[in-house]
């Protein structure tokens, strides 16, 4: 079965930056799409920002210029810099996977991102 690991969420204050990762392990050849995710307390999940194997990217209108993705495809990891981040911010983010093989998505376990202002 395939797993998704995230890390590097955390406090920080507004204005700063911070360096999520997520690693996928498992049954993988490949994996099509990756993203972010981020749910607030009281609002539904959003899409935060994705990456296909061809390395096109979407991001959301309220972190464009803000946040960049990227990729490692040999270590089958996806990161996400967020830089001059906002109270508006604070979240679990969570990574997703469209990976070759399988007819649904994987979920990361979710890291907290909390921006102090």
């Amino acid at each position: 079965q395939v797993q998704l690991v995230e890390s590097g969420g955390g406090l920080v204050q507004a204005g700063g930056s911070l360096r999520l990762s997520c690693a996928a392990s498992g049954s993988i050849f490949s994996i099509n799409v990756m993203g972010w995710y981020r749910q607030a307390p009281g609002k539904r999940r959003e899409l935060v920002a994705s990456i296909t194997n061809g390395g096109d990217t979407i991001y959301a209108e309220s972190v464009k210029g803000r946040f960049t993705i990227s990729r490692d495809n040999a270590k089958n990891t996806v990161y996400l810099e967020m830089n001059s981040l906002n109270f508006e911010d604070t979240a679990v983010y969570y990574c997703n996977a469209l990976i070759l093989g399988f007819g649904y998505d994987f979920w990361g376990q979710g890291t907290q991102v909390t921006v102090s202002s």
